[in-house]
């Protein structure tokens, strides 16, 4: 089935033949929907400190970072923004030349409170020499869109969602680059230090560099701190093949293969790659304006005290367990500690000799921690916090997407419609053991737990393969901790529209 030609083209990709033979027969045979006990929820998985608790924890991760802990902000940010302009495509695109959809009204009624207008408007004077108030006088709202979504313009239908102008001030505007820059220094900043890591893809890195060289300065001055800003993009050898309809290769017009970006799990080798104490996980477009910083910058510290608390705890046992001096009642101990507090159980735990019992724990004990923010479910789409039987018998804490259950399980979709709580991907991680030496992170990926999907390309269906998310499987074997943080911290833009909501003006 694979030709020699193939076989190179694979190679150079840094791909085995036996990961694309893996990858045809997972098409073949699909992935396993996962076991569910229960959504998590407040007493029940999802732990939500009153408000001496949260001051402590905050006590103890100011103190965490004085000590001058390597920490670093991880921002996936390599998505493109044009699915955030759809509809203003659809709208250039029409037989008609007024706004006539809810959206399209929306967006023009209120075009001068979009942080961006004063760039596009200086762009149609240059383009059409005329400002976007004269345009739409006229009835000529298409140019006016045109000119925000096309390279003559502002380019935004290609532009990466970091590049774009999402928040006005008094001194000038923001990106959502930006905007993490300052995060950085409100909650991740040690030693007058702040490391911020963008994943990019190739054809955006440029942007980046530029906007991080010429704003940098800036804000190192406002917050008396140096930045270390870094780059990395996906990895060509976590891209996936993608087969026709018949789960044979599917091969593009010239006869190679296709292979595909294998979504956001394909980030656990990037994530992989840094060398750090604690890092923090926050997709690029969830972000507000200073004036609502607040509740972020307290919830962030906030999952960091809980993760360095768990953390300091974790080593303590491991280093007791390493000693061998331990009682029966220590590891009582410890296993209602993997219970309570991990949230890890094995039914029958009972039934393990000692010599079993501390291998059991020393495993569950001795592998990467995240702290994970939860929100109350508003209706959004995406996943949750769920408790799971895992491959081992184990029944812990995942995030699970829809994709991952079964559909026709009555009982299972109606605790996923029904959760209490949504993931908003607001997670501090832990990634060094207790001797101070990094884990191998894809060692802790459940393989299981992929996605296929339907897409299409030139008008050929196609099926392509998703790698476990990167918060999802991809994590799915580490101790994980599920805290219920506020909706204010929550506030992505999946629509340009999404710009006129009050936590964005």
């Amino acid at each position: 089935m694979l030709s020699q030609q193939d076989l190179k083209q694979i190679a150079s990709k840094g791909i085995t033949e036996e990961q694309v033979e893996k990858q045809l027969e997972e098409f073949k045979q699909g992935f396993p929907f996962l076991k569910i006990e229960a959504a998590a929820s407040i007493g029940k998985g999802v732990i939500a400190p009153d408000g001496k608790e949260r001051a402590e924890y905050i006590e103890k991760w100011n103190a965490y970072k004085a000590e001058g802990k390597k920490i670093v902000k991880f921002v996936p940010a390599s998505g493109a923004a044009s699915r955030m302009f759809k509809d203003m495509f659809a709208f250039v695109d029409a037989s008609y030349d007024v706004p006539t959809t809810d959206f399209e009204k929306k967006y023009f009624d209120n075009i001068e409170k979009f942080a961006f207008y004063g760039e596009l408007d200086e762009a149609c004077k240059k383009n059409e020499g005329k400002g976007i108030k004269d345009l739409i006088a006229e009835g000529n709202y298409k140019a006016v869109a045109a000119n925000m979504l096309q390279a003559k313009g502002l380019n935004y239908g290609q532009l990466p969602k970091g590049m774009l102008t999402f928040h006005k001030y008094e001194d000038g505007t923001r990106t959502p680059m930006e905007e993490h820059l300052v995060e950085g220094a409100l909650y991740a900043a040690s030693k007058g230090e702040v490391n911020v890591h963008f994943t990019v893809s190739h054809e955006h890195i440029q942007y980046f560099e530029k906007k991080v060289e010429e704003k940098m300065g800036q804000y190192a001055d406002k917050y008396g701190v140096k930045y270390n800003v870094s780059f990395s993009e996906q990895k060509p050898s976590t891209d996936t093949l993608a087969a026709a309809e018949d789960n044979t290769p599917f091969r593009n017009e010239d006869g190679s293969l296709l292979f595909r970006p294998g979504g956001h799990g394909a980030l656990i080798q990037n994530l992989n790659d840094i060398d750090a104490d604690v890092i923090f996980i926050k997709n690029i477009d969830n972000v507000v304006p200073d004036r609502l910083k607040g509740d972020t910058v307290d919830y962030k510290q906030l999952i960091a005290g809980i993760l360095v608390s768990l953390q300091a705890k974790v080593f303590d046992y491991l280093h007791l367990l390493d000693t061998g001096n331990y009682t029966h009642e220590n590891l009582e101990e410890i296993i209602r500690f993997v219970q309570r507090d991990l949230c890890c159980r094995k039914a029958d735990i009972k039934d393990l000799e000692d010599a079993d019992l501390v291998i059991y724990l020393r495993n569950k004990l001795n592998r990467p921690i995240r702290v994970c923010g939860v929100v109350k479910n508003v209706g959004e789409p995406g996943g949750g916090p769920f408790l799971t039987y895992n491959q081992d018998g184990t029944v812990s804490l995942q995030i699970l997407e829809s994709s991952q259950i079964d559909k026709s399980n009555t009982e299972y979709m109606k605790m996923f419609t029904e959760g209490t709580h949504f993931n908003p991907v607001d997670l501090v991680c832990a990634i060094k053991n207790y001797k101070g030496e990094a884990f191998d992170l894809p060692k802790y990926v459940d393989k299981s737990t992929g996605f296929i999907s339907s897409k299409s390309k030139n008008g050929k269906a196609l099926k392509a393969l998703e790698l476990p998310g990167l918060w999802n499987g991809a994590m799915s074997d580490w101790n994980t901790i599920f805290v219920e943080v506020p909706l204010s911290t929550f506030n992505p833009v999946k629509t340009v529209n999404d710009l006129l909501r009050e936590q964005h003006q």
